[in-house]
């Protein structure tokens, strides 16, 4: 298979969709790989390694579009970019479309195969390729956090482990899933007074036997966010519903009971946003104040550590690249269940049921689309 690698087109995003190392697994399979001229470098792959690994060089992602038979990317496909894909190929990468009827519209009208990264599951019931960017996300989370409260950046002017004789920053984490388990876990580390609020309550169970008392949970309720947000000096938004638009749990209402130069960090935002005020912002201007709460709401968070996430994300979408090149992307999702559970679009059709429901299109079930029974 002719596998391409584009560069990243979003602000600030530097990761990349394959690293030299992913690159030279798929040529040791007998694939060829074409990558856009320094589509690497912002994560310190420059095109040379990526020649060294067996890759071959072009400028310009129209070629890249034009030829590969399967495009490998981190971010969703902007406007431009759905423009260039054409019926059969295959795209794999985050797409998060219930928020985005836009792209989910250019996806259907390509004709491509567009295979969500956020939707793989696995047999844990778990979402592997998108833990290592949650992971990232909570952890970013609460470190954006503390610098946002800093009075220069419009925040209360409070440090998240207080001083001597000073309490500590409160910080309510609404979720206890990946993402927001590393942010509270950043947050205890920094010496915050950290609160988690979880409606599954055998993961209530385990966050608390994993925090051993350095970080209290709450059942979830839209009365204990209620009162939690009127003491708090951070809230970190960090629910989700696979692939499907975040619920809104935080009202204006709401907002506006919050101290004056509180903030929010809504790691949700890629999904839409657990906030009413959230919209998303950008790492060149990451922040926007409604009812005098900082809101810090960056849809690519993991684009600022380049690096460390696209090394992490390759370390568990490099099997499924390799499945697809392999197999063909027909026998790989007729196959796995799992990786199966990624077909959000197939040649028009939406096969994600969340997707379909949230957009008011018709749904049409992998196995129909793709021809298979079981």
């Amino acid at each position: 298979m002719l596998v391409g690698v584009p560069k990243e087109v979003k602000n600030h995003e530097y990761r990349v969709g394959l690293t030299p190392t992913s690159v030279r697994e798929l040529v040791h399979h007998g694939h060829q790989v074409m990558v856009e001229t320094g589509a690497g470098g912002g994560v310190g792959a420059p095109d040379a390694d990526y020649e060294a690994a067996g890759a071959r060089i072009v400028d310009g992602a129209d070629a890249v579009f034009a030829e590969a038979e399967m495009i490998v990317k981190v971010k969703e496909p902007q406007a431009f970019e759905c423009a260039k894909l054409r019926a059969g190929q295959v795209l794999f990468t985050y797409l998060h479309l219930a928020p985005d009827p836009e792209q989910t519209k250019g996806l259907k009208e390509s004709g491509a195969i567009a295979i969500a990264y956020e939707t793989v599951s696995d047999a844990r019931g778990g979402l592997p390729l998108l833990a290592p960017m949650s992971e990232v996300a909570g952890r970013m989370a609460a470190q954006a956090g503390a610098h946002c409260l800093e009075k220069a950046q419009g925040g209360r002017g409070v440090l998240m482990g207080g001083v001597p004789g000073v309490p500590p920053a409160k910080v309510m984490v609404i979720g206890g899933g990946v993402s927001g388990a590393n942010a509270a876990r950043m947050a205890v580390g920094m010496g915050a007074d950290v609160t988690i609020l979880e409606r599954r309550a055998s993961r209530l169970a385990e966050l608390d036997e994993l925090f051993q008392g350095r970080a209290k949970t709450l059942y979830s309720t839209v009365d204990a966010i209620e009162k939690g947000v009127q003491e708090a000096d951070l809230v970190i938004g960090a629910v989700l519903v696979p692939g499907a638009a975040a619920p809104k749990l935080i009202t204006r209402e709401m907002l506006k009971t919050m101290p004056e130069g509180s903030v929010v960090v809504d790691i949700a935002i890629d999904q839409g946003g657990c906030l009413e005020t959230s919209r998303p912002t950008t790492h060149a201007e990451p922040t926007y104040i409604e009812e005098g709460v900082v809101h810090y709401c960056v849809a690519n968070m993991p684009g600022a550590v380049a690096r460390t996430s696209t090394f992490a994300l390759n370390n568990a979408t490099l099997p499924f690249t390799l499945a697809l090149a392999d197999k063909g992307y027909r026998q790989a999702l007729a196959e796995d269940k799992h990786l199966r559970a990624g077909l959000n679009v197939h040649e028009g059709a939406i096969t994600y049921k969340a997707v379909a429901e949230t957009l008011g299109y018709d749904y049409t079930a992998p196995e129909e689309a793709l021809g298979i029974s079981y």
